[in-house]
């Protein structure tokens, strides 16, 4: 009895077997990483062959002579530009194609997807509903 009774404690009182691996559940040995990329594969003898178009490339552009810092203070005093509304967006972008089109006499209320509007939300990453709307 107290072989099976050990077995059975030993399952019940263990660790959650069904918890992601942490460093600190494994032996000292364990270390699991920061999701780095493999930059290459392991052989059946053990092995690390490294591949070179698996390593990432870093492409960094030239900043000689550019006068901005990499860092904003958070003492740096509040911008001057007005909050972003849809009325100023709309003025903005569509407004003066269609002021420029009734000028011209060509305005047409019933082809407004020419300035922009879309009437189907179909192949959008997001779709407008009634609920996605501030209230």
């Amino acid at each position: 009895m107290g072989l099976l009774h050990n077995l059975v404690r030993g399952l019940v009182r263990g660790s959650d077997r069904l918890a992601e691996i942490t460093s600190k559940m494994g032996p000292k040995s364990f270390n699991r990483g920061r999701g780095a990329k493999r930059v290459g594969y392991l052989t059946s003898n053990k092995k690390f062959v490294r591949v070179k178009e698996m390593v990432p490339e870093f492409v960094v552009p030239d900043l000689t002579g550019f006068k901005l810092k990499a860092y904003v203070s958070y003492r740096a005093p509040p911008g001057t530009e007005e909050e972003m509304t849809a009325e100023k967006l709309f003025m903005e972008t569509a407004a003066p194609a269609i002021q420029k089109d009734i000028e011209e006499g060509t305005f047409d209320p019933n082809n407004l997807e020419k300035y922009g509007l879309e009437s189907t939300q179909e192949g959008k990453l997001f779709k407008l509903y009634p609920k996605n709307y501030v209230q």
